[in-house]
């Protein structure tokens, strides 16, 4: 767990081309992942909105940020993730427009994100699609490898203690 100040003032964009920033979001707890449409991971999306159903109301959103760097696993256009999303998964979280989250031209969001250790203390690179990160109201930020499945016991309570009061 890490405290991140600047992460609300970081300038996003939805994937519709509407900007906005965690700052929209800042009574709530945020769980932002980087998503991808042909991954082994991609069934991970519906316990994404799992999550985001089962606890919207008491101040979780889920937010999913389209990546194309690992193998060309998310290739389509903005409308092409729209529609696979809610087609495939029924997915009614926020989604972002498709980010690098590596290398020289990753989003301003991702690069503060690589500072936050994971359960083993490792920062750095994003591993690969669905890496998580959960931002609580007051800033402090956990982060959740790939593997790391949402429904996960650990995700879930982190989860819990990060909801609004």
């Amino acid at each position: 767990m890490t405290h991140m100040d600047g992460l609300r003032e970081v300038p996003l964009t939805t994937i519709d081309g509407e900007r906005t920033s965690l700052a929209e979001y800042a009574d709530r707890a945020v769980l932002i992942v980087n998503v991808a449409s042909r991954c082994g991971l991609t069934p991970q999306y519906a316990k994404l909105e799992e999550l985001q159903r089962r606890y919207a109301d008491r101040g979780l959103t889920v937010l999913g940020f389209p990546c194309n760097q690992f193998l060309g696993q998310e290739p389509g256009s903005a409308d092409d993730i729209k529609t696979f999303c809610s087609t495939s998964y029924g997915v009614t979280f926020p989604l972002m427009e498709k980010v690098c989250v590596n290398g020289r031209r990753k989003h301003p969001l991702y690069a503060l994100l690589h500072e936050v250790p994971d359960a083993e203390g490792k920062g750095g690179r994003v591993k690969w699609n669905f890496e998580k990160f959960l931002v609580a109201p007051d800033a402090t930020v956990h982060r959740f490898r790939p593997a790391v499945e949402p429904d996960d016991p650990e995700v879930i309570a982190a989860i819990e203690a990060a909801l609004p009061a």
